[in-house]
């Protein structure tokens, strides 16, 4: 069974959040979405995805937290 959780929060933030999230563990996906609720990225993650797999999803997030102001992030999580 999955859990869906909501976070708002601006561009800044973004990076530090998600590094916050993985590092609790048991995420199945990170969805962005825009201002307006519009999906911008969606990274499936896998139970083992450690260290230098986390790089190049974190360097995507950090490229889409630059060029928004205010976005969602949907976390999706393994019961």
């Amino acid at each position: 069974m999955t859990k869906k959780e909501e976070f708002k929060l601006d561009g800044e933030r973004v990076i530090k959040k998600v590094k916050e999230l993985l590092r609790e563990g048991n995420i199945r996906s990170i969805t962005i979405k825009g201002k307006s609720g519009n999906i911008i990225a969606t990274f499936p993650l896998t139970a083992g995805v450690v260290g230098a797999l986390i790089a190049p999803p974190l360097a995507a997030i950090g490229a889409i937290a630059a060029l928004v102001t205010e976005c969602t992030i949907v976390v999706e999580r393994n019961d």
